[in-house]
């Protein structure tokens, strides 16, 4: 398995279930080329709009106040994205789709409290994580389901473990193989290095039992 699809089920593991346990959209699976609307809904009101994207959501791809007229679009996308709806529920079409679009995108709704001088995050929908490839995993269907994307991201997840719990054991083993090859070098070389102790005889005791015999 390549290094971009380590990194790839890495994401999906990772994010799928977040999205799936938050009740979001899921997995979204795209071609390069094609396009993603991401629906972003709330049902409370909202100071201000964002479409975020990243594990940790990290990189602001729009934003949008209520009490200003100005979209804030991220270059990478400007010439590729295009809004629909009105404010705070909005559609982001995302056009002609590449392998570097590949992510989660949250949508993510605040409200600014006067009372207390803090922002509140509310609650939404319409998060997806979007997958742009030629290529599906063959867990993959045309159109998973949340459940299925998190019972498969699952399923990777304890084979992951199974060889991270493998590769542990070998090495624990190489380790326990080579303290035990080390210490029968040592005590090998102790064992070679130790001279036999001499008798000291006492010549006087003996030249004295010599004489009574004659």
């Amino acid at each position: 398995m390549s290094a971009a699809w380590i990194k790839l089920l890495t994401i999906l593991c990772l994010t799928c279930t977040v999205l799936s346990d938050q009740g979001r959209d899921g997995v979204v699976w795209r071609k390069p080329g094609e396009d993603i609307t991401i629906q972003c809904r709330t049902s409370q009101r909202a100071t201000s709009v964002f479409l975020n994207k990243g594990l940790s959501q990290e990189v602001q791809i729009f934003y949008k106040n209520q009490d200003s007229n100005k979209d804030n679009i991220a270059k990478e996308v400007t010439n590729r994205f295009q809004l629909n709806g009105a404010f705070p529920n909005m559609d982001f079409l995302i056009k002609n789709l590449t392998s570097a679009d590949t992510g989660p995108y949250w949508c993510i709704f605040k409200r600014f409290e006067f009372k207390s001088a803090s922002t509140k995050v509310l609650e939404s929908n319409g998060s997806v994580l979007l997958v742009v490839t030629d290529e599906r995993s063959a867990f993959a269907n045309p159109s998973p389901s949340p459940g299925t994307a998190k019972q498969e991201c699952e399923k990777v997840h304890v084979n992951l473990v199974l060889v991270c719990v493998v590769v542990s054991v070998a090495v624990l083993l190489c380790f326990i193989v080579i303290a035990l090859t080390w210490i029968f070098i040592k005590t090998k070389k102790l064992h070679s290095t130790v001279k036999p102790t001499r008798v000291t005889t006492n010549d006087v005791y003996e030249e004295m039992r010599g004489t009574l015999r004659h």
